[in-house]
């Protein structure tokens, strides 16, 4: 014997149906949370933030990064001290 049966329901109703809970506002917050972060990591891209993180020396930092890709252009092992 086979038996089907077609339920038309919204998942809210499932939901309900179930005694499940209503999930809906701790998944805005997450997302909300989520968004922050995403802002807040999106602000540590930009070029200045990176320049400073890179080259913290400045001029000095600048030009030891540009002797090093000149030594592995050359394909020298090590750079110039």
């Amino acid at each position: 014997m086979k038996i089907s049966l077609d339920i038309d329901c919204t998942p809210e109703e499932l939901r309900g149906f179930f005694g499940l809970p209503d999930v809906k506002p701790m998944q805005e917050a997450l997302l909300q949370e989520l968004e922050a972060r995403l802002r807040a990591n999106l602000q540590a891209l930009d070029p200045e933030t990176l320049l400073k993180t890179w080259l913290p020396a400045g001029l000095k930092g600048f030009e030891q990064l540009q002797e090093m890709f000149f030594a592995q252009m050359a394909g020298r092992p090590g750079s110039k001290k």
